[in-house]
């Protein structure tokens, strides 16, 4: 601490106090770490949260911002480094902000990611026996390389040249980078060939200020069990001059399956458009998991770590306790990836997804690997799940109307008829939301239907232990919880749970 912060703390620390400010400098022993990363110390009795410190750190550190009982503080130097620090291999970690624990060893990062999501079940859960029902985390031998997507935003540097990278964390800021270690090889050679294109055609990148420009972003994909290679320039128009140079110079990467633009002409933080448009080879790459393969289009959700997607999966199976006779329920089910690994084990598998185009790829999905034992719908799992419960409820013994589309009694109108007392009360439902968790109509309608087995597949530990305790509070016993280490080097976490009635 500086001689001028010293003499400033101690005067308030004789007033009975210790009180901190803006740019006091301190000395921070790091003795834990928060739920996104950050290292946690404590000075004069107030908590100090330090992004890019790891656990086991001392350092030299700024205060930027003082809460009533707690302050952030800035990374200034290691004084004495962790035992559990290691060297990143990107350089651009700490601007980055993907990677926040790419210093820390994996056996740390693991630990820290089991320790998050146990005490998300024992605050925000009330389940004091988690740590019991855990089992060991699942994580990887190679924990680098493992992503089979990315999607890079493309502009002009403070020089003028084009760049692509990723942005700044809290930022639309560029940071230059055309390798990253998370990745496949193939997007480092992806980006030399377009953005070398740009530059000799002459072709703008997006500037999001005027909103003028072409190219908004690069998205590669890459099938890990086929080395099928995906390329997707996402621009602001419905043309790219000179894309037959292009398709030439990627047609020479191995692997090359499809390449295609998508049209987003809006305003917008999202990324990708509704509209493609195919400019050579085929609409899709073709991946596996297991045994069960996958088309997987540019607008496709589909795990970006296969390696994991197979133990994420595997667990999920195993929860379900399929003997072959059952019903199932699948929410949330996307492109019906873990639907047909349930459909080769099951009686019969129901899954429901909002995106039209996810459901006809999950169809697609089906017929590809001649499972015909698995239905889609389309709708807000939210909404066609109680719809549905409510219909048949109430029918009696009547056919059910409910439609597989998700739009009442219209185009297979008649798709459930006969099905409907197997469908009211489902041996398992499976659901897979998004980060925000159930909907509490979904997760009400679940209760009613009373299936033996719920299988809860999440990526935000917080929002799972929100709605175990939902589950817990109308019947539910949680019995198994699997951590899967999907994201090395991040904090990102999928869990697994096993509860039944």
């Amino acid at each position: 601490m500086g001689k001028k912060n010293t003499e400033r703390a101690a005067l308030k620390r004789e007033a009975g106090a210790w009180h901190f400010q803006k740019d006091d400098l301190l000395e921070l022993s790091i003795e834990d770490m928060g739920v996104d990363g950050e290292g946690i110390g404590k000075a004069g009795g107030v908590t100090f949260f330090v992004k890019d410190a790891v656990i086991g750190d001392r350092a030299r550190v700024k205060v930027m911002k003082m809460k009533k009982s707690y302050g952030y503080a800035r990374l200034m130097e290691i004084l004495e480094p962790s035992p559990h620090r290691v060297e990143p291999r990107c350089e651009c970690h700490r601007q980055c902000g993907g990677c926040q624990l790419q210093a820390l060893s994996y056996e740390k990062q693991l630990e820290f990611k089991q320790r998050k999501v146990q005490n998300n079940l024992v605050r925000i859960g009330g389940f004091e026996n988690a740590e019991v029902l855990m089992e060991p985390i699942l994580g990887m031998e190679e924990p680098f390389s493992y992503r089979n997507k990315a999607q890079f935003p493309v502009g002009r540097n403070k020089d003028g040249r084009i760049v692509a990278g990723f942005y700044a964390s809290r930022t639309h800021s560029i940071i230059p980078t055309r390798r990253c270690h998370l990745g496949d090889s193939v997007n480092e050679q992806v980006l030399d060939i377009v953005l070398g294109f740009m530059e000799r055609q002459g072709i703008e990148p997006y500037e999001e200020k005027s909103g003028t420009g072409l190219v908004r972003h690069i998205l590669v994909r890459k099938g890990f069990s086929t080395g099928e290679v995906m390329v997707c320039l996402v621009i602001n128009g419905r043309s790219l001059p000179g894309a037959e140079l292009l398709v030439d110079e990627l047609c020479k990467l191995n692997g090359m399956t499809s390449i295609s633009l998508n049209v987003n002409e809006k305003n917008t933080n999202v990324i990708l458009g509704e509209e493609l448009i195919l400019l050579w080879g085929k609409e899709y790459i073709t991946d596996t998991i297991g045994d069960i393969r996958y088309q997987i289009s540019p607008l496709s959700f589909y795990q970006v770590n296969p390696v994991q997607t197979k133990k994420l999966y595997e667990t999920t199976l195993q929860y379900a306790g399929l003997s072959g006779t059952e019903t199932v329920w699948d929410l949330y089910c996307g492109i019906g990836t873990i639907s047909l690994f349930l459909a080769r084990k099951a009686r019969k598998v129901y899954g429901v997804e909002i995106v039209p185009q996810a459901i006809e790829n999950a169809r697609d999905n089906a017929r590809l690997n001649g499972i015909s034992n698995a239905e889609f719908f389309v709708g807000r799992a939210e909404e066609v799940l109680p719809e549905f419960y409510a219909r048949e409820a109430g029918a009696g013994e009547k056919p059910a109307e409910f439609c597989a589309h998700g739009k009442g009694t219209g185009e297979a109108g008649n798709c459930a008829r006969g099905a409907g007392a197997e469908m009211l009360h489902p041996d398992v439902i499976v659901v897979d939301p998004p980060r925000k968790g159930c909907d509490e109509r979904c997760l009400e309608t679940i209760v009613k239907m009373k299936p033996r087995r719920v299988v809860y597949v999440s990526c935000d530990s917080a929002t799972l232990a929100r709605d175990l305790k939902y589950l817990r509070g109308n019947g539910y016993e949680l019995v198994r919880v699997q951590a899967v280490d999907m994201f090395p080097q991040t904090v990102g976490v999928e869990v697994v749970c096993l509860l039944g009635r």
